[in-house]
């Protein structure tokens, strides 16, 4: 279905955000993660040809757009592979917690372009939690205890709006290095409603300092973002952090809610270990043992989901785009209705900058730290361990696993077994030219003609004066 949207109205929200943005016009990285999620999945364009060795039975795989922003598709295997290598490769068999931090609505609107501002905003963040722990650890027995963490940065809330926030997966407790040279670990107890509070205190005064240095919040409070700065997608940006329309004929408008009828306006009550402060809220309420590694896969999948899913997205009675929440609100709201074009402006706003990071290290976790290696094998079965006379270069191409592992992994699935004989397939070949590709899926009968994209319709309010 988002496929078809794509593909439809694709056209018209690149003529209509130009329309706005005369000057800079839409950044390239955006047209181009729209133009390859059109060609993903799709015969025409290409595919891997795989064939069983005991029955010959023909398999056509299609080549996927590899896309960083909003492909259900690729976003699964990336979520599922990054999964797979957090758990085989970084985290070690120790107690692990979650640590979620989300930021005031302004910052999180300069954090979604200004990527270096937000990588200044996370390490102040990660200082001060690696500091929470080897405080709670200091004493005569581990003076010195040190702790790392991962953080996903996730740019979308669940209702396909921009909310860059922080989800952290931080080592429950701190490694000490031992007399005889070994390395041994100390869980931590779990922190108190009191302390969560008093951290997001520290972190909330860190980040207010950094903004102030930076020229960016005044010593009175008062904000001071200059819009020259700002990239073409500002108004995308900042109408997706207020949950409002930016593009189309019912631009600036709030987004169209569907359920119940609004009942409170209070906020939402505080759950166990969640603290908040001036915008700022910090959440540290879950937590995985050592030895439950499928829980902390499923976690890690959690933090690197992709934005939507293709079952939450249905079309309404009128042509709108029906968008189903996860968690209805508590105001009753269970949809969120969009025009098509709404929610390409919604997708494009959660699309992140080329070479952008989006996994961060720090503490003993970090690439560059003296104990990463000791750290990331401890608890681990000998057979699992990293060779120390392995080189980087070795060990990052290791790295990479086929698809059909991943599924295999994630969902208990042998797609590289025969559907008729049970036999195993095999790659023959990658058909990329466009004759043979034509030839061949013509001889099975498949469509063959390239994924055309609809031309740009105007919006109503021009129709009469383009009739004239």
């Amino acid at each position: 279905m988002l496929h078809r949207v794509v593909r439809e109205h694709l056209q018209t929200f690149l003529w209509d955000l130009d329309r706005h943005h005369e000057e800079r016009g839409t950044p390239l990285f955006v047209k181009r993660e729209f133009q390859r999620f059109v060609r993903c999945g799709v015969l025409a364009h290409g595919f891997a040809r795989f064939r069983c060795t005991d029955c010959g039975t023909d398999r056509l795989v299609a080549f996927s757009c590899k896309g960083r922003g909003f492909c259900p598709s690729c976003g699964g295997r990336r979520m599922a592979e990054r999964a797979a290598h957090l758990i085989d490769r970084v985290l070690p068999h120790v107690p692990v917690r979650q640590w979620v931090l989300s930021l005031p609505f302004e910052l999180r609107y300069r954090l979604a372009w200004d990527h270096e501002l937000c990588r200044a905003v996370l390490a102040v963040y990660a200082r001060a939690l690696l500091g929470f722990y080897r405080k709670r650890a200091k004493g005569p027995v581990h003076p010195e205890g040190r702790t790392g963490t991962v953080t996903v940065i996730q740019r979308f809330g669940g209702a396909l709006n921009l909310n860059v926030h922080f989800h952290t997966l931080a080592v429950d407790g701190v490694f000490v290095r031992e007399p005889d040279g070994s390395l041994s670990f100390t869980a931590a107890k779990a922190p108190t409603d009191d302390e969560v509070e008093a951290l997001l205190g520290v972190i909330q005064k860190r980040v207010l300092r950094l903004l102030v240095r930076r020229g960016l919040l005044c010593e009175e409070g008062g904000e001071s973002l200059d819009e020259t700065e700002a990239p073409p997608l500002h108004a995308l940006y900042a109408a997706s952090v207020r949950q409002r329309v930016a593009i189309g004929r019912r631009a600036g408008a709030a987004v169209l809610r569907l359920g119940g009828a609004r009942t409170t306006t209070a906020a939402e009550p505080k759950r166990r270990r969640q603290a908040r402060l001036g915008g700022f809220d910090l959440h540290a309420n879950t937590s995985v043992r050592a030895k439950n590694r499928p829980k902390l896969e499923r976690l890690c999948r959690y933090l690197l989901r992709p934005p939507v899913a293709e079952d939450r997205l249905s079309f309404g009675p009128d042509g709108s785009v029906l968008l189903r929440l996860k968690t209805p609100w508590r105001d009753g709201t269970s949809h969120l209705a969009l025009e098509p074009v709404e929610l390409l402006a919604k997708l494009a706003a959660l699309i992140p900058r080329p070479y952008v990071n989006l996994i961060v290290y720090h503490g003993v976790l970090a690439p560059n730290a003296k104990w990463r290696r000791e750290v990331v094998n401890f608890g681990r079965p000998q057979v699992e361990r990293a060779s120390p006379a392995t080189t980087p270069k070795k060990v990052a191409a290791s790295y990479n696993r086929t698809w059909a592992e991943l599924m295999r992994r994630g969902l208990d699935i042998d797609v590289l077994q025969c559907p008729d004989c049970g036999g195993r397939l095999r790659f023959v070949a990658a058909i990329m030219l466009s004759s043979a590709i034509r030839r061949i899926l013509g001889h099975l009968d498949l469509p063959s003609d390239p994924v055309e994209l609809a031309p740009a319709r105007a919006p109503p309010e021009l129709d009469d004066a383009w009739a004239c």
